[in-house]
C-alpha cells in the first residue's frame, strides 16, 4: 500500500527538532522525501533556551534515512532569503521536484507587556515567526508553480493566532500575521490547485515550551515551576485535562494537510489545541 505523501518532495524549516523534526518523520514514513532547513544555533544573543545545533539536524537527516527516505539538509537562517531560496533550489535539484512546504520554523519567548518588549525582542520574532514564513514560501512558490501539479502549503501558527494572551504580544502578533498570510496566499495561489493552510497548535512539548522560561510564563504565581505545575493550569487552559500535545500530533495534522485527502480543503487554520480555543 503506497503511502499517504508517496513519492512527494517536501521543504520543511525548523527541522532540527521539535515538531519540525517530527513533521520530516512523519511525512518520510508516508513516503515523502525532505529538504530540511534549520539555522541550527542561536537567533539571538539573549535567548532563553538552548539552539539547535548541526548535531540535531544531522539525526533529523538519520531519522529520516532510517524510514527509507532521501534527504538534503541545510542550515539556514529563514531571515536570509538569498540563502534561503538557494537551499531550497538546491534541495529540488537534487529530489526533482517539489509538492509540500512546511513553513514551521519559529521562535517563542515572553515574560513583558508590549509596552515594555523590547525593540529587539520584537524585531527577532516578527522578522523570524512572520517574515521568515513569507520568506519561505516565496522561495518555494516558483517550483510549486512550474512543477504544474498543485501542491500544499502548511504554515506554523498556533492558537495564539487566534486569540490574545498576555504577556507574548510580539508573539500573538505575528501568529496572528501568518494567518493573514495563509489566507492570502490561498487566495492567490488557488488558480495553480496550490492549496494553503495553517496548523494552530495548543502547548506543544517540545524545547520551544518545555523549558524555565516558557513554564514561568504560565506559572508566574511559582518560583520554581516545572512541567507537574502545567497540569494544574491545564483545566484554565483547554477542556480535554491536558497540559499540553505531543509534536506528533501536529504532525498527523500536516500530513493530512499535505495528503490528497485535504486536496479540496485550502484557506483553513486547523486547530489541535485540546480545546483550547473553546476557553
Amino acid at each position: 500500500m503506497a503511502g499517504r505523501v508517496e513519492g512527494k518532495v517536501a521543504v520543511i524549516t525548523g527541522a532540527a527538532r521539535g515538531q519540525g523534526r517530527s513533521h520530516a518523520i512523519r511525512l518520510a514514513e508516508e513516503g515523502a522525501d525532505i529538504i530540511a532547513v534549520d539555522v541550527c544555533g542561536p537567533v539571538s544573543e539573549d535567548s532563553q533556551i538552548e539552539p539547535a545545533t548541526p548535531d540535531d539536524l544531522a539525526l533529523t537527516a538519520d531519522l529520516v534515512k532510517g524510514r527509507n527516505r532521501r534527504i538534503v539538509t541545510a542550515e539556514v537562517d529563514v531571515r536570509d532569503y538569498a540563502s534561503l531560496a538557494a537551499a531550497v533550489d538546491s534541495g529540488v535539484e537534487q529530489l526533482g521536484r517539489l509538492d509540500i512546504v512546511v513553513a514551521n520554523a519559529g521562535i517563542g519567548n515572553g515574560g513583558q507587556t508590549l509596552d515594555r518588549t523590547s525593540e529587539a525582542d520584537w524585531t527577532d520574532m516578527i522578522d523570524v515567526n512572520l517574515t521568515g514564513v513569507w520568506k519561505t514560501v516565496k522561495a518555494a512558490v516558483p517550483h510549486l508553480i512550474s512543477g504544474g501539479r498543485g501542491g500544499s502549503v502548511i504554515l506554523t501558527s498556533s492558537v495564539g493566532g487566534l486569540k490574545a494572551y498576555p504577556h507574548t504580544g510580539h508573539y500573538i502578533a505575528a501568529k496572528h500575521g501568518v494567518i493573514g498570510l495563509m489566507r492570502t496566499f490561498a487566495v492567490e495561489l488557488g488558480q495553480h490547485f496550490i492549496r494553503v493552510n495553517a496548523v494552530c497548535p495548543t502547548n506543544v512539548d517540545t524545547p520551544m515550551f518545555m523549558n524555565d522560561g516558557t513554564m514561568k510564563l504560565f506559572r508566574p504565581d511559582l518560583d520554581s515551576p516545572g512541567p507537574d505545575d502545567l497540569k494544574v493550569a491545564a483545566q484554565f487552559m483547554h477542556v480535554l485535562p491536558v497540559g499540553w500535545v505531543e509534536p506528533v500530533d501536529i504532525s498527523n495534522a500536516v500530513l493530512f494537510l499535505a495528503s490528497d485527502e485535504a486536496r479540496y480543503i485550502t484557506g483553513l487554520p486547523v486547530t489541535v489545541d485540546a480545546g483550547s480555543m473553546l476557553k
